[in-house]
């Protein structure tokens, strides 16, 4: 059974946090302040915050976005996003030369937003075009296009012209849902897995799947030498931040007030550690530690 922990300060033995964002340090709308002083007096203390996103936008674009919601950066040292590991997916012909893209206006950046060392692997290849869904190769699935009004079951038509055609979806962000504010909304996992329930090849490159953890560690070395053994997945997602810690043989901590939190009691900064116990063994995915909210 996981051990419940009333705050990050109580694990000492961690020097890393690979923590994710939405659910986590902000809600869609605005940050938590007891996870972001969690987790400036971590980075107090010598620890290092690389913040891992299923997001579909380059890290870049991530931070500006954290900037523009009021959380501080001296809460993380760096970002790995989903969004940069699907970039480097597309760019090295994973779906194709010729895409077509599913996703919102705010997602353009996917497109346009390189790093550095993804211009050059960019430089080295053929270019991608975006074009109808009759003309493509593959498919690029950022998100929705009103993620506030639709639903997967609004481009079944779209996906079953392109399960007719043997077309590869890259997803490029694997969460099904979020709560933006108050409200749920879908995600780019959700039309992904509709696609792979009617048969499609669909990839995805952020959590739980290893290539973002890759990423993550990469972008962890480049600041400090931070063993596996030292380094503690936290994230309230138990199919992506748990499942991907579990499947990197990474410590996780598990944030129960955030996707699954009407599962624990009435007091969300405080789960029942009963029925925390009888979710945990339903998901048959036990986190190493959980806790109410980052603080």
């Amino acid at each position: 059974m996981a051990r419940i922990v009333n705050a990050l300060a109580e694990l000492g033995q961690y020097r890393a946090l690979f923590c994710d964002i939405w659910g986590c340090v902000h809600n869609g709308v605005a940050p938590f302040p007891d996870a972001v002083k969690a987790l400036r007096a971590f980075r107090k203390t010598g620890g290092v915050v690389i913040l891992v996103s299923n997001s579909p936008r380059p890290g870049r674009s991530v931070a500006a976005q954290l900037d523009g919601m009021g959380v501080p950066r001296d809460c993380w040292d760096d970002i790995a996003t989903s969004g940069d590991a699907a970039q480097f997916a597309m760019l090295t012909g994973e779906v194709g030369r010729r895409v077509h893209h599913i996703g919102a206006p705010k997602d353009e950046t996917f497109f346009s937003d390189l790093s550095d060392d993804l211009k050059a692997v960019a430089a080295n290849q053929p270019a991608i075009t975006r074009v109808p869904l009759e003309e493509a190769e593959g498919i690029v699935c950022t998100g929705l296009f009103d993620d506030m009004t639709e639903t997967p079951a609004d481009y079944m038509d779209v996906l079953e012209q392109a399960r007719a055609r043997n077309l590869r979806l890259l997803c490029a962000n694997p969460d099904i849902e979020v709560d933006v504010g108050e409200r749920r909304v879908f995600c780019a996992g959700a039309i992904a897995l509709a696609y792979d329930q009617m048969g499609g090849d669909s990839l995805y490159l952020g959590k739980p799947h290893a290539p973002i953890y890759d990423l993550a560690r990469r972008r962890l070395a480049a600041l400090a030498d931070v063993t596996d053994a030292q380094t503690l997945c936290v994230g309230d997602g138990i199919l992506t931040d748990v499942q991907g810690g579990l499947n990197q043989k990474i410590d996780t901590l598990f944030i129960t007030s955030g996707l699954a939190a009407g599962h624990f009691g009435d007091d969300t900064a405080n789960p029942d550690a009963t029925l925390l116990e009888r979710w945990i063994l339903e998901q048959t995915l036990e986190p190493t530690w959980a806790i109410g909210h980052l603080r």
